[in-house]
Formats: structure tokens, sequence, C-alpha cells
């Protein structure tokens, strides 16, 4: 579904990533990990084709992001959603606006339809039709969080691209909103790429991981096998106390290497 080969980014001279090269398949939940600075995001957004990697190429369905026109590009978004760590909102629309945005773009459909897909995507996410009415900043930030991942279903993705999706939810909201995307996932057969720093979430969701660490990809795979590589990084992101707890807790059978 996403191939990243031998990717460079550079920013005023600084590099970020140094030759990174990954593939993420078809129905996996695929979550990027990394310490503060080491280009989570910047990673993420070359795979949305907002920037274009110094080197290197992204491919999203086998067609590269970075050649041909804006409308062949267009026509690719389409086939993804996206949901941005803070939710993104339009905050002068209203929560049926901000929904509607997508499929009104389009410009094939009649408002009557509109609305009632509208109306279907928000009951997926859990609000209630008495919230459409409401401007973002009448609603919580778990709320919030479900209206932009209302709009990023909006299309019918294949692909759900996630930035830190649990940022800024306390621990009970944080759970609720992962079981919601683990439901969804199944239901809608989603491929899911997540970038996050939140170690419970990353036990519940995560198929595969990808590890960045010194501007390179220092390990890719399962939980397991990331977790028994001997880094520095590694074992003091996963094999922590946190670690352990939230592994533990996991909703998975996942195995807990000797420390």
């Amino acid at each position: 579904m996403v191939e990243v080969r031998s990717l460079w980014t550079i920013f005023d001279k600084q590099v970020v990533h140094r030759d990174i090269s990954l593939c993420i398949f078809r129905d996996e939940v695929f979550c990027v990990v990394g310490g503060s600075g080491s280009g989570k995001t910047a990673l993420l957004r070359q795979m949305l084709g907002l920037e274009k990697p110094a080197r290197g190429e992204v491919r999203v369905f086998g067609q590269p992001l970075h050649e041909g026109d804006t409308a062949a590009l267009a026509t690719l978004r389409r086939r993804w959603g996206v949901l941005f760590q803070q939710g993104a909102l339009f905050s002068a629309l209203t929560v049926h606006e901000n929904v509607a945005l997508p499929l009104r773009e389009l410009r094939a459909l009649d408002e009557a339809l509109v609305h009632d897909l509208v109306m279907l995507k928000l009951r997926m996410v859990g609000i209630e039709p008495e919230h459409a009415a409401k401007l973002p900043a009448e609603l919580s930030g778990g709320m919030v969080k479900r209206v932009a991942l209302a709009r990023a279903l909006a299309l019918e993705p294949e692909v759900l691209f996630l930035d830190e999706p649990t940022a800024g939810l306390d621990p009970d909201r944080s759970e609720s909103f992962v079981e919601l995307i683990r439901d969804l996932r199944r239901e809608l057969e989603l491929t899911v790429v997540m970038v996050t720093h939140d170690l419970e979430t990353l036990a519940a969701l995560a198929d595969r991981v990808a590890v960045l660490c010194e501007q390179r990809l220092v390990a890719v795979g399962t939980l397991d096998e990331v977790r028994r590589h001997d880094h520095p990084f590694i074992r003091n992101f996963f094999m922590g106390q946190r670690g352990q707890r939230a592994f533990r807790a996991a909703p998975r059978d996942i195995a807990m290497p000797a420390v």
C-alpha cells in the first residue's frame, strides 16, 4: 500500500532521515515510533505528499507521489484519510460542515446525500446527532478527535493515516479512542499508518513497528521482533517500567523478553 525507497530528509542542511526504506502492507496497522526530533511526523507528511524528500521516493498504491501533476495527486488523496494530531478541524465550521467538506469537494453529490453520509460517519465514531450543529470550540478534546476521524473516513478511504491519535487525551478517553480505531479497522478493512509515542496505543493496535533513531530506521518488525533489538533507544522505550506495564495490559499475547 505504501512504499518508501531510499528516502533522505534534509532541512536547512540538517539531515533528519538517512536512506530510509520500508513497505506497508494491506490490512495491517503499521506504527512509526522514535524520540523527539527523529522525524516521525516529517516521514508521515512525505507519505501524504505534503513534503518532498531530498532524495528517494514514496509510492502509495504503486504510484509515485512526487511525480506527475497535481490532479493525479488529488485523485490518489481521495483514497486515503488523515487524522492530524490536534484534529485540524476548521474552527468557523460546524461539526456537520467539517465532515461534509471532503464530500462537497467531489461536486458529485446532492446535499441530501451529503447530509445522510455525514450523519452516518458521525454515528460510526460515536458522535450523537445533537452535536452536528456545534462548533469545534464547543467540543471536548475526545470529541474533536472523533469528529476529525469521521472527516477522515468521509470518502471511504483504503488507508487511514493517524498522527498521534491519542495525544492530549486522558487515559479513559485514550482507551475508548483506541477501541474505536480497532473496531473501525476491522469493520472497514482499513490499512492504518500511525505515528505515536504512546506505548499503550502501540501495544493495543500495532501489527508492525518501525523505529526511527539517529537519522535511520533502526528496526522494523512485529512488536516481539522489535523489542528484542539490542539498541539503547529500543531498550529504554520498550523495556522501561512504563513499557512493561503497557505490554502486560495489552489485549493480545505479546511475549515479554528477558531484560
